[in-house]
């Protein structure tokens, strides 16, 4: 819902052949899946929460069940740009996150969701 809302459509024109392909996050604490499919369109961007039939790649979540919704939030508040995707490194090397299949179409996925160059992330002093 927060991509629909504040969502950047510059990261959904750049996935060019993974278009209609499907993305898996399972969330290993609580035994749950979120497929999401990669459209080059915001507005037609959707997942559903069930394990996916045929995922292009697996992005898999380890953290306790207290911590999983700081981690999701800390992915979708980064900013979309390379110093962004190097912080989320700090969930890949203690192997929080682990991804399996295509790490291309996993980046791509994580720069759609991550939403922090919008307006309304940024502070008024």
């Amino acid at each position: 819902m927060l991509v629909d809302l504040f969502g950047l459509d510059e990261p959904f024109q750049k996935i060019g052949k993974h278009e209609g392909e499907e993305i898996e996050l399972y969330l290993k604490e609580l035994d749950g899946y979120i497929t999401f499919t990669l459209t080059s369109e915001r507005q037609n961007f959707e997942c559903r929460a069930q394990k996916s039939k045929a995922s292009l790649a697996r992005i898999t979540i380890n953290v306790k069940e207290e911590k999983i919704l700081q981690v999701l939030s800390s992915i979708i508040r980064s900013k979309n740009n390379v110093f962004g995707l190097a912080k989320l490194l700090k969930y890949l090397i203690p192997g929080k996150a682990r991804i399996k299949g295509s790490y291309i179409a996993a980046i791509k996925l994580v720069r759609c969701l991550m939403i922090g160059k919008h307006e309304v992330y940024k502070q008024s002093t």
